[in-house]
């Protein structure tokens, strides 16, 4: 029962169906171009049987478009008025914070695209005025959905509201947090931007939501691992800090960048997805790590004949005589090595 209720709040408010309160009622019916010219409410697209389902394979279930319906309804409650803009009009964030390719690395864009095209745009962008442009503006949350609407030559339903710098940057941080989670490296070089913009390291912990250890880990990942190699990457949802931390590690060699450049620039890696292309380097980087095998050294006899191979590589030396070795002088080897090492021994603790 309280599913149907949330459906019914959700068309009344997004579709001009029943209506809700007389203030919703009022902002949709004042949708209006970015013209100037006022809208019909017949223009604005009303909502098929299956919306609910199309925004909830794009947006999330039922609860997350619940508490959009929440934030719009108090947005409107303080006088704010859901406008049309031409998106040609709207820049993204002034910080960029995620590294996604729709067509590839976010599935879920073309989701999102397929629900509009279908039902309409459920839930506005929030954008701010242009602090340097008169008439164009700046997008706090929505960039996906401001995506979409430009591929489908749409106007794009936004809230305009005033912000300062740190606000944006918090409303931006909170869209992430609930909606599609940033990846580990796109938190960082997002923390790695704002700082390089002089925000206070509160500011970033808080519009990332984390504490400042985990910031210092997203700092120091970001200056260890070459920008334009992590935009070639992309998300990489699967590695987690752990492995970035440790891929991290590695580029501190300068040969191990130059190796990481060769591997971006591999067909291999173009024709791979993002978590796909973070496992190329990262196993590039790990097998040139690894230590040379050290050479066993060769045991000659006065003739100069090698008759034995001394290894010395791992744990345990060990002493490899040559094949066809006469049984008998194995045998007299071992007694030797035995009358040595007792010798030997008996000196050391004397």
């Amino acid at each position: 029962m309280a599913g149907n209720n949330r459906k019914n709040e959700l068309r009344a408010l997004f579709a001009g169906g029943a209506p809700a309160a007389p203030t919703e009622q009022k902002a949709e019916s004042e949708l209006t171009p970015v013209n100037g010219r006022p809208a019909s409410t017949a223009e604005v697209p009303r909502a098929a049987s299956g919306a609910v389902r199309a925004m909830g394979l794009s947006l999330g279930n039922i609860t997350r478009e619940a508490e959009e319906a929440r934030a719009l309804r108090e947005a409107l409650t303080q006088g704010e008025r859901v406008v049309a803009l031409d998106p040609a009009l709207i820049e993204g964030s002034f910080v960029e914070d995620r590294l996604t390719d729709g067509e590839v690395d976010d599935p879920d864009f073309l989701a999102l695209v397929e629900s509009i095209r279908e039902n309409g745009q459920q839930s506005p962008i929030l954008v701010r005025p242009h602090p340097e442009k008169q008439g164009h503006y700046q997008t706090a949350y929505g960039h996906r959905r401001l995506k979409a609407v430009r591929r489908l030559e749409l106007q794009v339903k936004a809230i305009v509201r005033p912000l300062s710098d740190d606000e944006l940057v918090l409303a931006q941080g909170k869209e992430n947090a609930e909606r599609r989670n940033l990846s580990f490296i796109e938190r960082a070089l997002f923390a790695a931007a704002l700082a390089a913009r002089g925000f206070d390291r509160k500011v970033i912990g808080d519009a990332l939501a984390v504490q400042k250890s985990e910031l210092s880990r997203l700092l120091q990942v970001a200056d260890s691992v070459p920008h334009h190699l992590a935009r070639a990457i992309g998300p990489a949802p699967k590695a987690g800090r752990e492995r970035w931390m440790a891929i991290a590690t590695l580029l501190e060699r300068e040969e191990a960048r130059d190796l990481a450049d060769a591997e971006i620039g591999a067909s291999r890696f173009r024709a791979a997805d993002t978590d796909q292309r973070f496992q190329l380097v990262f196993n590039r980087l790990s097998e040139n790590d690894k230590p040379e095998p050290q050479k066993p050294e060769e045991l000659r006899d006065e003739a100069g004949r090698v008759f034995a191979r001394l290894r010395l590589d791992g744990k345990a030396p060990r002493i490899e005589f040559l094949p066809g070795t006469h049984p008998a002088f194995l045998k007299e080897a071992v007694s030797m090595l035995a009358k040595w090492h007792a010798a030997f021994m008996k000196n050391q603790n004397s």
